[in-house]
């Protein structure tokens, strides 16, 4: 007989929110994502920082690998001990070189008129997701990253 301890199952199952490359689905995916993580009881800082890594991750598929047509994006959650998994897929265009930007931040000591507008997206995503892995395989452009919330212990979460 095994005394080890067998490891807590997931307080939430696993699911996936399938959406169309657009701005406004890119939306109604962040609603349906967060709602089905209420179980989770993620506090304001953590359901904030699923909601910006994923925006950031959607807007660029629909802008880069969706730029000329619509196409689908799937998004698969899976909480587990050491916070939430999320997996992007798309059929759109690849990576150029095949991997991620970097996410440098930009030089924001320039005059007002010479900030940028944008190219925070990736710097986002690699300060607050964690074990970011982009790959093509095939036709696909898979993107799985996980974000250190709603992590669990051997106590009850308050």
């Amino acid at each position: 007989m095994s005394l080890e301890k067998a490891a807590p199952m997931p307080i939430l199952p696993p699911f996936t929110v399938s959406i169309s490359s657009s701005e406004m689905a890119v939306r109604d995916a962040l609603k349906q994502v967060l709602t089905a993580l209420d179980p989770l009881e993620l506090g304001v800082e953590e359901a904030g920082t699923v909601e910006l890594v994923l925006a950031e991750a959607l807007n660029n598929v629909v802008e880069h690998a969706y730029p000329e047509a619509e196409g689908t994006i799937s998004i698969a959650c899976a909480h587990k001990l050491d916070g939430l998994h999320l997996r992007i897929v798309d059929k759109g265009e690849a990576m150029p070189d095949g991997t991620t930007p970097l996410g440098q931040l930009a030089s924001l000591d320039v005059d007002f008129e010479d900030l940028p507008e944008g190219g925070f997206g990736w710097f986002l995503i690699r300060d607050l997701a964690k074990d970011v892995l982009y790959r093509r395989v095939g036709s696909e452009n898979q993107l799985s990253m996980r974000l250190a919330v709603a992590l669990q212990t051997d106590g009850p979460r308050h």
